[in-house]
């Protein structure tokens, strides 16, 4: 059979596959262990599988392929963080990154390839957005990386974060899908409060995670609590208001019973006085919620420059003295490509000036 013919196994259910054999004349419960070999032992060679047949095996080979990810290029960080150019089947490049810290190690992965938002600060957003990414191309990313803990740092990873390329609420399904596969027993077994998917804050999206009564963590890429600003920050503002997403935000809470934490970057001139802050704070009573202060990493010398150690502090103090959990999160891997969406850049220049 021509291999363009073939059709990804992945995209099999395990009540698909067992149809598959049973119409190949094979045994039912040989499904079952090509999907465990699939998922919870993530393995990217039918020959590898071996607790079937070489008949069977070669039976799969003729019919299916496994359209495995490929960590393309890899760069480590003095202080630790690995960040991995992956290479999907279609030789289309996305980014993940590990995150060690004393207490954790985290894998932050990629939804879609590129990105369609437009967030003036982000390195991806120069790069157009091509498709949105499989279950199985995430759930991959996730697996490179908890292979490179062990390896690495002889140790597992812990967490994990949807806060790579991409917007994961415009790619609902295929996270969705990946999500259940890596908190499935059938999977990686992660527990689902170990996940946060980080979003530019869609209002219908996050009223469908409550509907769905998804069990990860939300975190909302908010920059400004002042309507002028995020809009100048993130274009996407201007049809998605701040007050359509307290009002999301309301009914998330409602349904789940959990926290949201807000991710924020202060910039120089932009966003780094009293008024700002006052706004964020305003903004974190609507229900309950933390604060994560992220230190930029500059993806040009443009307008947009980590603020001053004064507006970071006085930020911290604002939040505190209203009762809100501010924690400051020092950048990581400055010495590598850090930016989001910056390697991908990179390859892309390096493919079209081979």
């Amino acid at each position: 059979m021509d291999s363009t013919a073939k059709k990804d196994i992945r995209k099999f259910t395990l009540e698909q596959l067992e149809e598959f054999f049973i119409e190949k004349g094979e045994k039912k419960f040989r499904a079952k262990q090509v999907y465990e070999w699939l998922w919870n032992k993530s393995l990217k060679n039918f020959d590898d599988m071996s607790n079937i047949s070489k008949e069977t095996r070669e039976m799969l080979k003729a019919n299916f392929i496994i359209n495995h990810i490929h960590v393309d290029l890899m760069q480590h960080s003095a202080d630790g963080t690995i960040k991995n150019a992956v290479k999907l089947f279609d030789s289309k490049i996305v980014e993940s990154v590990l995150i060690p810290t004393s207490k954790r190690i985290t894998a932050c992965v990629s939804s879609q390839v590129g990105c369609s938002l437009d967030c003036n600060f982000c390195a991806t957003a120069r790069l157009k957005r091509m498709r949105n990414l499989n279950p199985d191309e995430i759930y991959d990313q996730v697996v490179a990386i908890k292979e490179e803990a062990e390896t690495y740092f002889n140790r597992p990873l812990t967490n994990i974060v949807f806060m790579g390329m991409g917007e994961p609420l415009l790619n609902y399904a295929n996270v969705i899908e990946a999500i259940d596969k890596i908190t499935s027993p059938e999977g990686l077994g992660m527990a689902a409060r170990r996940i946060t998917l980080s979003t530019v804050g869609i209002p219908k999206m996050i009223k469908k995670m409550a509907d769905d009564e998804v069990k990860f963590n939300l975190a909302i890429s908010l920059h400004s609590a002042i309507n002028e600003t995020r809009s100048r920050l993130m274009p996407i503002n201007d049809v998605n208001p701040l007050e359509d997403l307290a009002e999301a935000l309301k009914y998330w809470y409602q349904k789940t019973k959990r926290k949201v934490t807000y991710e924020y970057v202060i910039w120089d001139g932009i966003n780094d006085n009293e008024e700002h802050a006052r706004a964020l704070a305003k903004f974190c009573k609507i229900i309950p919620s933390k604060v994560n202060i992220i230190q930029y990493n500059p993806i040009d010398e443009g307008e947009f420059r980590q603020a001053s150690r004064e507006a970071v502090e006085m930020y911290v103090r604002i939040l505190e003295n209203n009762g809100i959990i501010a924690k400051v999160r020092k950048s990581r891997g400055q010495d590598i490509d850090a930016a989001c969406g910056q390697l991908a850049n990179k390859n892309e220049v390096a493919q079209l000036e081979s």
